[in-house]
């Protein structure tokens, strides 16, 4: 297969282990982010307590939601600073407000994330 032609479509069963190794691979990425690998600790930490002060299942459950959000985020966060680093090697007022934007999106999931866990752990304050 030369470079620009087109890899064969996978379809069925073959579609979903592809599409398990794409995710495998992103994880792997994200992981080489020093952003991704402190929110794995946050999450981490918080269900420690969670578990330590007695939250309820369904409050732990909630909690790994948001955190499986907030890799999320992040995840699209550095996909998005890749892209404009490819497209925009110099400086540039519009990557700059990509990656700002980027960044108040992590933000923002992080301040949920420590909302909801205060919520729950507020009775053991």
């Amino acid at each position: 297969m030369s470079k620009t032609e087109k890899p064969a479509r996978k379809t069925g069963v073959a579609h979903f282990f592809a599409a398990a190794g794409y995710s495998a691979a992103g994880f792997q990425r994200l992981m080489r982010e020093s952003a991704g690998r402190q929110e794995i600790l946050l999450i981490v930490a918080l269900l420690v307590a969670f578990v330590v002060f007695g939250a309820s299942v369904l409050a732990t459950l909630g909690l790994l939601a948001l955190g499986l959000l907030l890799l999320a985020v992040e995840a699209l966060n550095t996909a998005i600073e890749e892209l404009v680093d490819h497209l925009s090697p110099d400086w540039s007022q519009w990557a700059k407000n990509a990656k700002d934007l980027g960044s108040f999106a992590v933000a923002c999931t992080i301040g949920g994330v420590m909302l909801y866990a205060a919520i729950v752990l507020w009775p053991w304050a």
